[in-house]
């Protein structure tokens, strides 16, 4: 096993309303082994979508390459747009170097409460995935528990969403499809997906989540 640690702090503007929330980037961004495309950042990893998915919503022009300019733009957005970044895994070992959440052992979580009271404005916490095992959501229920905090449903069609309290303020959660080439196959069983593809036989999985998104961002 080795360990596989989250190579990047929270990024969270001081006036941030909204908290993007995954798991852990690709074994690559914490060993520094980048490849052509990523960038040194949140979300960084020219294989997933989130950053394409934004760049199609707000009309970015971002770049997708390992430079400076790069790293500037995303942040410069999340300053402007009032959203932080704050992944809910810490770190964890794994037997195979890849990706997958559900490879991930002896997880320890970042605590996701301490960083809300620190930033009292925030209000949305945006679930880069559901409640499959290790996925986001799964992890954001197991803190709950571990804190003796309730989650209450609000609406259980994909994406569903959820709140719960803390010192007398609400946060609602909202799991999203996950802005990767694995949720594809969760996404084309999706009732909503087939409707606008039988419509629209060239809407793909990436406009679906393109719509997803803005409804939230």
């Amino acid at each position: 096993m080795f360990l596989h640690k989250h190579p990047y702090n929270p990024f969270i503007p001081q006036n941030a309303t909204k908290l993007i929330v995954g798991t852990l980037p690709p074994p690559r961004f914490y060993k520094g082994l980048l490849k052509k495309g990523d960038v040194d950042f949140c979300y960084g990893s020219i294989d997933g979508q989130l950053w394409k998915i934004l760049d199609e919503i707000f009309s970015l022009n971002l770049q997708f390459e390992t430079t400076d300019l790069a790293i500037k733009q995303r942040k410069d957005f999340l300053i402007n747009n009032n959203i932080g970044i704050c992944d809910i895994v810490d770190s964890c070992k794994r037997e195979k170097i890849d990706a997958s959440d559900l490879g991930m052992k002896n997880i320890k979580l970042r605590d996701l409460i301490n960083y809300l009271n620190l930033f009292p404005k925030i209000d949305t916490l945006l679930l880069t995935g559901g409640n499959s095992k290790n996925g986001p959501e799964y992890h954001l229920r197991r803190l709950l528990k571990s804190k003796n905090i309730e989650i209450l449903a609000i609406e259980l069609q994909t994406p569903k969403i959820h709140s719960f309290k803390i010192k007398h303020r609400t946060i609602k959660v909202v799991s999203l499809t996950a802005p990767s080439g694995a949720a594809n196959r969760a996404v084309g069983s999706n009732p909503e997906y087939k409707l606008l593809k039988h419509k629209n036989p060239e809407f793909n999985t990436f406009d679906f989540r393109v719509l997803q998104y803005k409804r939230f961002f």
